[in-house]
């Protein structure tokens, strides 16, 4: 008993010095404190899997269109979390969308007409790895824009967005949050490891650099881009694996399909959550 329970508080105090925010927020530190094994993570993942399957199928017998944001700083998850979203999905009706720098004649267009091409038609599942909000963060913190232009994108964002969703696309919009020491981990784990350098860009190199620029960029980003229509939803990310179920497990949880095994697919609320003004006041979201 003895041993055990000295067992227990070592693991209780690696817990804490493990911690991957430097906001001391006590909601904040026990969420991003949670974890889950290996072999307990792909059982689990496994059966999101086959709920995803089960969504695609009926939404491919609705001819449904959904369309996925993931959004967050250099390093927060996203490709790992998309690669676990469709992974065993049709690759006929799945398409992941990540796009390059915009080209001169990008730059003269419509700032949203090189997204519309690529949004889902009927029976279409799209998720958008970086998408058209790219003009409410990386490109005012790295002066990619004007301060013109990005006003005009935030007055113009949340009619878009309406627009999608009244002609009956089925919107998501999800936003990856780490803390400072977690993303100072994974970008150099990502300058290390030959495996991961194409990962690596001039915008990674400065992403602490302008920490406090992006932090500052988030939180106008959802106050005024987060509408009725289109909400965003926050998934602290600092532990990769809980991150991606719960977010897989939110996407099952907002979308209708036949034979939902609701227990299974229900998210931890600790770790997704809708935003709210709550969230900024209270130092929920990294900071």
């Amino acid at each position: 008993m003895a041993k055990n329970k000295k067992a227990a508080t070592g693991a209780t105090k690696k817990a804490h010095a493990d911690v991957t925010d430097v906001a001391h927020n006590p909601s904040r530190d026990e969420a991003t404190e949670r974890s889950i094994g290996r072999e307990d993570y792909e059982a689990q993942l496994h059966m999101l899997q086959i709920e995803l399957v089960k969504l695609q199928r009926h939404f491919i017998k609705c001819s449904d269109r959904i369309l996925i944001l993931l959004e967050g700083r250099d390093s927060a998850g996203k490709d790992g979390s998309i690669k676990r979203l469709v992974e065993h999905l049709s690759p006929r009706e799945t398409r992941v969308v990540a796009l390059g720098k915009p080209s001169d004649r990008d730059r003269t267009s419509w700032y949203f007409q090189r997204y519309v091409p690529h949004l889902p038609v009927g029976e279409e599942l799209v998720v958008f790895n970086r998408s058209w909000y790219n003009r409410a963060g990386v490109e005012p913190v790295m002066g990619f824009c004007t301060a013109e232009q990005h006003e005009e994108f935030m007055n113009s964002v949340p009619k878009f967005e309406e627009m999608l969703v009244n002609s009956g696309i089925k919107l998501l919009k999800y936003y990856l949050d780490i803390g400072k020491k977690e993303q100072t981990r994974r970008l150099g784990e990502r300058r290390r490891d030959p495996l991961k350098q194409w990962k690596s860009s001039p915008v990674d190199a400065v992403a602490l650099k302008h920490w406090d620029g992006y932090t500052r960029a988030r939180d106008e980003m959802f106050i005024r881009t987060h509408t009725a229509a289109a909400p965003w939803s926050v998934v602290l990310a600092d532990n990769k694996r809980v991150a991606r179920l719960n977010l897989i497990r939110d996407v099952l949880s907002r979308l209708h399909y036949a034979g939902k095994k609701h227990k299974l697919i229900a998210p931890d609320r600790e770790i997704v959550f809708e935003f709210s003004q709550d969230c900024l006041d209270s130092g929920r979201l990294a900071r």
